[in-house]
C-alpha cells in the first residue's frame, strides 16, 4: 500500500510540474524559446563576430524587433545557438548601438557570464546593454 501512495504522489508531482512548464511564458514568451530566436538573428553573425563589420538592415530590423523585449534579447545572447554559431556576446551587444536604434536598452543587466567593455559601469560582472 505505500507503495502505491508513493507512485500516485509522484505521478502527481509530475503532472503539476508539467502543466506549470506548459503554462508559463520564457524569456521570449510562450510560443518561441531564445534559441530560435537567434537563428532570426542570422543576418546578425558576421556584425556579431567582429565589431568592425558592417550591421545589415536585416540584421537592424530583427534586433529591433527582439530588442523589445531585453531579456529575450540577452537570454538570445547566452542561448545554445548563439554560442555554436560563434557569436561573441560582448560584440553581440554593441549591434544596437551600431543600428542606431533609438529606444535600445540601455543599461539593462544581462546575465552573470561576460560583460561589455564599452560601458562605464559594471555590477558583479553583470552585462549592461
Amino acid at each position: 500500500m505505500e507503495g502505491v501512495v508513493k507512485f500516485a504522489c509522484l505521478v502527481g508531482f509530475v503532472v503539476l510540474v508539467s502543466v506549470a512548464k506548459v503554462d508559463s511564458a520564457g524569456e521570449c514568451g510562450k510560443s518561441t524559446t531564445p534559441d530560435n530566436e537567434a537563428i532570426k538573428l542570422a543576418p546578425c553573425a558576421s556584425a556579431a563576430q567582429d565589431e568592425n563589420a558592417s550591421v545589415s538592415q536585416s540584421c537592424c530590423a530583427q534586433v529591433k524587433k527582439i530588442g523589445q523585449n531585453p531579456s529575450c534579447l540577452c537570454a538570445v545572447l547566452l542561448s545554445n545557438t548563439a554560442k555554436m554559431a560563434g557569436v561573441n556576446p560582448q560584440i553581440a551587444v554593441t549591434i544596437p548601438k551600431r543600428c542606431n536604434l533609438a529606444n535600445r536598452p540601455v543599461g539593462y543587466k544581462c546575465g552573470r557570464k561576460f560583460h561589455s567593455p564599452f560601458l562605464l559601469s559594471i555590477y558583479n560582472s553583470q552585462l549592461k546593454l
